[in-house]
């Protein structure tokens, strides 16, 4: 069993106790302050109550992580393979005994209902499960000689320390995709979790502590704001950081891609999405609603995956209209993420918020007409954004072409299969897109031809631990999950062995 110390704010959050609330950073398998003295508070979109306080970080700190990373790494990618999926097991099976303080921890930081953080905690889990039985095979090559004198091998081998950015919205899993790959590649990690939500981070770590994991081979440097882009830069600049992954917006990721050219580390990048849900006339209505709704609403839009355009074939366009309406209006309920009636929190922040107001409003300006919500929540003070679905969508209005990350659905009318392709590929965005069916010849040709990393055809919810996740075009390059998501933390050697002829 555990048995850690409380923390500062560790006793509560609206009279909630929780067992994994952790305030200093963990580097070297310690818990040490920030070199700055300095804290921040972290607090509930939800009423804006103090959770706890956690280290405001410098790139020293992060300086002192990468060190012992480093000096952990040689250890850490000798040990065996199986002895890697072992730990990840161990670390698993705490993950799977902790799963209700963990999404505790998820619904206070970020506002997400309670079954949707118990959810992600699953989802993590699926990852650490499946990386556990990974680590076994990442497999080399023998390769056929030119000639009768040589034997060529291919070996795959950890690139070294990887320094994680990740982000409020999924703040277990986001870590968790990332850290099970590369530990089991034989990768060490140093990790940056976003300023709202270091607290699922920092759990995670402890986790990592209590499953028996070397010092140095998981590590947590958290901060407020104000230090993420000089840790960021740390992180890129260090010599010692072979790769970085990060989880974030498009225009951030760009800013780390040109920061890791000097050192020429490997990269990987999950950017924001523009996603497509097209409707097409054969199309069951009834699936199409809900599965809008989970790809739309889950997480109060909150998601890169998200839903952030809706196209509508114009013979079922106002059938489908009033059945999703009436499916926002009477299946979400707004509110504390620790209610059981409630299926939509806040908005993560007052920035967050603000955007998502403003995008409503430019496209109500500029003709768009509500359909169904609209505006700030009438009766929920806070942060708290109406189920919004809006139609009559123009090009000139920032909602035909921005990342919504909010509860708002702008529903599109079009005319053929060809227009509803090409208005889903008119963006630089491509991480995935979504349609609904029943032509199977025109299933296969659309799925081919969307632009995008992924494609959901009559899902609407399509990861998994099993699949690989990640974008084209400027929604960033590498994947997570999969056998694929050890190949950024590997890389390939070619040995030829010579003279071999009798």
């Amino acid at each position: 069993m555990l048995s850690f110390a409380r923390c500062s704010g560790s006793r509560s959050v609206g009279h909630r106790y929780f067992s994994l609330l952790r305030d200093k950073n963990y580097i070297g398998g310690e818990w040490v302050a920030a070199s700055s003295g300095k804290t921040f508070q972290v607090t509930n979109p939800v009423n804006d109550k103090v959770i706890g306080i956690a280290q405001d970080s410098t790139p020293e700190d992060a300086e002192k992580a990468i060190k012992v990373a480093s000096g952990s790494f040689k250890m850490w990618a000798d040990l065996p393979a199986k002895e890697k999926g072992i730990k990840l097991k161990s670390l698993l099976k705490l993950v799977n005994t902790h799963s209700d303080d963990l999404a505790k921890l998820i619904t206070a930081e970020c506002g997400k209902p309670l079954a949707e953080a118990k959810a992600e905690v699953m989802y993590s889990a699926g990852y650490l499960e499946w990386y556990a039985e990974e680590a076994k095979r990442i497999y080399g090559e023998v390769l056929a000689p030119p000639n009768n004198t040589r034997e060529l091998v291919v070996l795959k081998e950890p690139i070294g320390v990887v320094g994680f950015i990740t982000p409020w919205n999924f703040p277990l899993a986001m870590l968790v995709r990332k850290a099970a790959a590369a530990l089991a590649a034989g990768c060490v990690c140093v990790a940056r979790p976003a300023e709202d939500t270091p607290f699922s981070a920092l759990a995670l770590a402890a986790l990592v502590e209590e499953a028996g994991f070397p010092a140095g081979t998981f590590n947590v440097v958290t901060s407020s704001r104000s230090q993420a882009g000089p840790i960021g830069q740390a992180l890129c600049a260090s010599p010692q950081v072979a790769g970085i992954s990060f989880t974030g917006s498009t225009a951030v990721g760009k800013i780390l891609y040109q920061q890791c050219a000097n050192t020429v580390k490997r990269l990987g990048l999950e950017l924001g999405g523009n996603a497509s849900y097209i409707i097409f006339p054969t199309a069951d209505l009834s699936r199409a609603v809900q599965g809008v709704m989970g790809s739309k609403f889950r997480n109060a839009g909150q998601a890169c995956v998200a839903t952030n355009r809706v196209l509508v074939h114009e013979s079922v366009f106002d059938k489908f209209s009033s059945m999703l309406a009436t499916a926002v209006k009477t299946q979400l309920v707004s509110g504390d993420g620790f209610d059981p009636a409630v299926n939509q929190g806040p908005l993560i922040n007052e920035q967050q918020f603000k955007k998502v107001d403003g995008i409503v409003k430019d496209a109500v300006s500029k003709g768009a007409r509500l359909v169904s919500g609209g505006g700030i929540h009438p009766t929920l003070k806070g942060r708290f954004y109406q189920p919004t679905v809006l139609s009559n969508i123009t090009e000139n209005m920032k909602i035909y072409n921005e990342e919504i990350f909010g509860p708002i659905c702008p529903l599109y009318k079009f005319y053929s299969e060809d227009e509803a392709v090409t208005i889903a590929n008119s963006t630089r965005r491509g991480l995935a897109n979504y349609f609904y069916s029943n032509d199977y010849a025109q299933v296969w040709r659309v799925a081919k031809r969307l632009e995008s990393g992924m494609v959901g055809v009559n899902e609407g919810l399509i990861s998994a631990a099993e699949a690989p996740f990640g974008g084209v075009k400027e929604s960033g390059f590498g994947r997570e999950g999969s056998r694929h998501g050890v190949d950024d933390y590997v890389h390939t050697k070619y040995v030829c062995f010579g003279g071999l002829q009798n």
